[in-house]
């Protein structure tokens, strides 16, 4: 099917072009989005009437989102999460968390606009793109830790596994400490009683 696009879509085109989709992409996302309408000749001629307009409305959105872009891009956002001794989540970080998050900090993002290149699982600090509009993108970091000072520790870029392995390895130094204090005590009282 073809149509003409009234916004510019990702990966398909600018606004005013008409483009060929496939007819349930066209039927199920773009028509009912307001993203396209069917390429008639009548269709074609009504964009062209409505084109400033359509023009004037993308340049407004784009300047609301670049004022949300500028504050929003580079933020970090806490995530507190149960999760195992290995840092392995019970249940995984959603693009509703991260909203959820965001929103509770003050910004104004909905769950559809957080776009997650795989899940999150793990603790740790997650790079997450927001597409706040057509042509504009930002880039939020969050961070998943059990407690807040976990997510401080995180944030300072240490992770639980170094901090476990740094503990591990300072006990085990104790340990060998005290059977060294243990062995020449031992030897002190054996010169002692020779």
């Amino acid at each position: 099917m073809q149509v003409i696009l009234l916004e510019r879509v990702a990966r398909l085109g600018q606004m005013g072009e008409v483009v060929r989709v496939k007819d349930g992409f066209a039927r199920n996302y773009l028509l009912p989005q307001g993203k396209a309408l069917r390429a008639s000749d009548a269709n074609i001629q009504a964009f062209e009437a409505r084109k400033a307009e359509l023009a004037s409305r993308n340049d407004e959105s784009r300047a609301e989102a670049l004022k949300v872009a500028e504050k929003l891009d580079g933020q970090s956002f806490v995530i507190i999460r149960s999760a195992s001794d290995a840092g392995a989540l019970y249940g995984s970080v959603t693009p509703r968390d991260a909203a959820d998050v965001a929103n509770a900090e003050g910004f104004a993002i909905e769950r559809r606009q957080v776009v997650l290149t795989a899940p999150i699982k793990d603790l740790g600090l997650h790079e997450v793109r927001v597409h706040l509009h057509p042509e504009v993108d930002v880039t939020i970091r969050l961070n998943v830790a059990r407690s807040t000072e976990e997510a401080e520790l995180q944030a300072t870029g240490k992770s639980i596994q170094e901090l476990a392995a740094e503990e591990e390895a300072a006990a085990e130094f104790e340990i060998a400490e005290l059977f060294d204090d243990l062995g020449s005590a031992g030897r002190d009282e054996d010169e002692v009683a020779n």
